[in-house]
């Protein structure tokens, strides 16, 4: 939306400056900004009924509203409080109705004159004489004893489709609940509609069969009708989604447009003589994915590809292949981990693939020791470091790289824009793949990565058994342990996973340290368990996960540091404990941990709902409630399912977007209206439309795209460098 003049909020009738200052710490700013507050919601208020029929009304549960005339006012003192309630009778030409209001007396004892005319809105009861009541009723002016004729456009809150927008309290100590709301809002939309342009081009809308932009943000604010409401849905969804995608679409265009500038030779001998010596076979879909990314290398472009891959699929050997390519071919590759412990990990099995090939694997991370890690640091710089492991420690200014010409970044959404940017920037364009075990749902990666090619290592290996999953409860954990016991007699390991390593005053869960001591003391005597959290040193980590790779740890009691990365064949049952306070995505990410190897492995989740109970205090029953019934559709999608995609789907629906997959870090912006999974179909539409656009008018310069350009321009220069770096 663009607006032609924006006065400051504050000379917008009903706004002044409290409310103006109010409205900016929610970042509104201006009219623009105002209009696109839309509804969370709407109450149907159009039933509009004459108090005689009232009774007809009592068990519909429905409110109604009604026009009448201010009769008489009253204060009356209830019997138990001795506290003053307010009753307004009003009359209409058939009959009288007594409206009731238990709050707010000393306001709407002046509020009311006799003879004004009023609409007002409520469920009607009975009250104690079996007589239709309204209790609280919400009510519009719509004429004074003065006046002649009833002015109709004062219907904010009665007699119609009523809005309903979020408030807080900082904004109702300055009366911005959603009734004031309503009214700036229409005060805004009455005086400054005008200045509303369009922002899509007359072509776009007339195939789609959209309504024009002022129509849209009047309707989205004031419809008429549910038809009128759902046509400016559809325009201002679709709006958002366009814009979303010309973004991308241009960020695409400008990745195609740098020139690598070299040549890539393919065939290697360094990926025939590791592939030659692996244990296992490539699967047929690592071998597909193999080849799109040699196809990006052969094109003088540089790559930008997401590569996902379910847990266990077999992502790192596709990317280190392909890595391998990059260092025959004279240049250095870049592999960023988001966290030590997975850095860590990455670096012991390149090293271990790699033990017989002439490759120099380095790691650079934060908690090194001065002296190696300057001597990590020279042979980047020197350009003897073929393969660079690392965290957020290799975008440090001080690291240089003799030849950067390959970057890895494995689970990307980890790492903010700029972080990612400034790794990018230490190479001459270079060759780009993304690394994901989270699935990402089509939708979500449409919208994340509209400007990356996907591919997807949609099979797991041959060898690999599917995890069998249960869901057990406190009770039952007895024979859990019994289980474990048992198999780590036969000579298999275990993990339990808690999701503290610390008493909480408000979150009163197990901690893993206490627990460690509980399992180790009292129920594992005659085994050997170890301890695993993020408040270990990095030496301490590399010892404890060691011993566990040896088999010296039989369980390893753990926080989700272990939630990526850890790959322990051996080990064959994860016990996930308060599995309820997790989120879907990273139980499937703890339950990945195990299925390693070719032998049957476990994930028993054990839940305790009655969590939720003991900690409501302050949480609303309805909210308590949704919480209660979303770990429930966590765990037994879980226990029904081991397939990434379908679990992503799940959780994309229970935790909204941008939750999902941290959109703020991505360069995306939030969406105000639209939603990735029910406005799939629109997406596509929008999609379609500005990848053509940008294919047909790569710079919006022809004259029916003035439009769009303006306000792309607008509404984007914030973002637009976090867009062209992402």
């Amino acid at each position: 939306m663009t607006l032609n003049s924006q006065p400051s909020l504050q000379y917008i009738k009903g706004v002044g400056p409290k409310r103006a200052e109010a409205l900016a710490n929610l970042g509104i700013h201006n009219i623009k900004d105002l209009f696109s507050y839309f509804p969370r919601g709407y109450l149907d208020r159009s039933q509009i009924v004459r108090i005689a029929d009232l009774k007809n009304y009592l068990e519909s549960g429905e409110p109604v509203t009604i026009f009448a005339e201010v009769y008489r006012q009253e204060a009356r003192r209830t019997r138990r409080s001795n506290k003053l309630i307010f009753m307004l009778t009003v009359k209409d030409e058939s009959g009288f109705l007594t409206c009731v209001w238990f709050e707010g007396f000393y306001w709407l004892k002046d509020a009311f004159e006799v003879g004004e005319l009023l609409a007002l809105s409520s469920i009607p009861t009975l009250d104690k004489l079996n007589r239709p009541q309204f209790v609280h009723p919400q009510f519009d002016r719509l004429k004074s004893v003065e006046e002649d004729e009833p002015d109709w456009g004062k219907l904010f809150n009665t007699g119609g489709i009523i809005p309903k927008y979020r408030s807080s309290a900082e904004l109702e100590k300055v009366g911005l609940d959603s009734r004031g709301f309503r009214r700036i809002i229409r005060n805004a939309v009455d005086h400054h509609f005008s200045a509303i342009e369009e922002t899509i081009s007359h072509e776009i809308l007339q195939r789609h069969s959209l309504c024009d932009e002022p129509s849209a943000i009047h309707s989205i604010h004031f419809p008429a009708s549910f038809q009128e409401l759902e046509a400016a849905q559809r325009r201002l969804k679709f709006e958002e989604l366009f814009f979303l995608q010309l973004m991308l679409a241009l960020r695409k265009r400008g990745a195609q447009q740098q020139l690598r500038g070299l040549t890539y030779n393919t065939e290697s001998k360094l990926v025939h003589q590791l592939v030659s010596t692996l244990e296992f076979e490539l699967t047929p879909a690592q071998k597909r994915v193999m080849q799109e990314i040699i196809k990006d290398l052969l094109s003088p472009y540089p790559m930008n590809r997401l590569m996902q891959g379910d847990v266990g699929s077999g992502k790192t050997i596709v990317a280190l292949c392909t890595a391998l390519i990059a260092v025959e071919n004279g240049l250095q590759v870049a592999f960023m981990a988001p966290t030590e412990i997975l850095a860590g990990q990455h670096y012991q099995t390149l090293k271990y693939f790699l033990k017989n090939l002439p490759v120099n694997v380095r790691m650079l991370i934060g908690g090194q020791r001065k002296v190696l890690r300057e001597d990590v640091m020279e042979d980047i710089r020197s350009g003897s470091a073929n393969i660079v492991i690392g965290t957020h420690a290799l975008v440090e200014e001080k690291v240089e790289f003799a030849k950067l010409g390959f970057v890895i970044v494995d689970e990307q959404h980890r790492f903010g824009v700029m972080q990612r940017a400034a790794l990018r920037g230490k190479g001459i364009n270079p060759d780009v793949l993304v690394m994901t075990a989270t699935p990402i749902p089509r939708t979500l990666a449409m919208t994340l990565y509209g400007d990356l090619e996907i591919s997807i290592i949609d099979e797991l290996p041959a060898n690999r058994k599917s995890i069998r999953t249960a869901l057990r409860t406190e009770s039952q954990k007895h024979k859990v342990y019994q289980f474990v016991k048992d198999e780590i007699d036969r000579g298999r390991q275990a993990y339990i996973v808690f999701p503290l390593i610390e008493e909480s005053e408000k979150i009163d869960l197990k901690a893993a340290t206490k627990e460690y001591e509980h399992l180790q003391n009292n129920i594992f005597q005659n085994y050997r368990l170890g301890l695993l959290h993020g408040r270990l040193k990095p030496e301490k980590k590399d010892e404890v996960m060691q011993k566990f790779k040896a088999g010296e740890i039989q369980i390893l009691v753990s926080t989700t540091i272990i939630e990526v990365g850890i790959d322990i064949p051996n080990a064959i049952i994860m016990i996930i404990e308060n599995a309820e306070r997790f989120g879907l995505s990273q139980l499937h990410q703890l339950r990945g941990r195990v299925g390693r190897g070719a032998d049957q492995s476990y994930c028993i989740l054990i839940a305790n709902y009655s969590w939720y109970d003991a900690h409501s205090k302050g949480i609303e029953a309805t909210e308590l409630r949704d919480e209660k019934e979303h770990a429930r559709t966590r765990l037994e999608t879980m226990v029904q399912t081991t397939d990434g995609f379908k679990i992503a789907e799940v959780d994309l629906k229970l935790r909204g977007p941008g939750e999902f997959f941290g959109t703020q870090q991505s360069g995306v912006p939030a969406l105000r209206i639209a939603n990735l999974i029910d406005d799939a179909d629109l997406l596509a539409l929008a999609r379609t439309e500005a990848f053509d656009l940008i294919k047909n008018d790569p710079h919006l310069r022809q004259k029916s795209n003035e439009c769009i350009r303006k306000h792309y321009e607008e509404e984007f220069r914030e973002i637009l460098e976090l867009g062209n770096i992402g």
